[in-house]
């Protein structure tokens, strides 16, 4: 499966927000804050990459549905990304 450029693009800049949150809770860890805030900046972050997951299945889902020269199906990609996230 290959994903397009777009996508990859949108994957990266989710990851790199995740990377960057997890930093920020290893930090706060390190510096002793209070469990409420690293927990709730942990979650953060893993929603985060299951975005940046669930953006990879939407991607691949659609080049499973729509094989090369066949008409698009009836949903987005946005769609089916919202469908899975309904599943999370």
């Amino acid at each position: 499966m290959s994903v397009d450029e777009e996508t990859t693009g949108a994957v990266l800049n989710r990851l790199r927000r995740a990377q960057g949150q997890l930093a920020g809770v290893i930090a706060m860890i390190e510096s002793g804050r209070d469990c409420k805030d690293v927990v709730t900046q942990l979650a953060a972050v893993s929603r985060a990459l299951d975005r940046a997951g669930f953006k990879i299945v939407a991607s691949g889902m659609r080049q499973c549905l729509v094989p090369d020269g066949e008409q698009a199906p009836a949903m987005t990609e946005q769609e089916l990304e919202k469908l899975f996230l309904a599943l999370a």
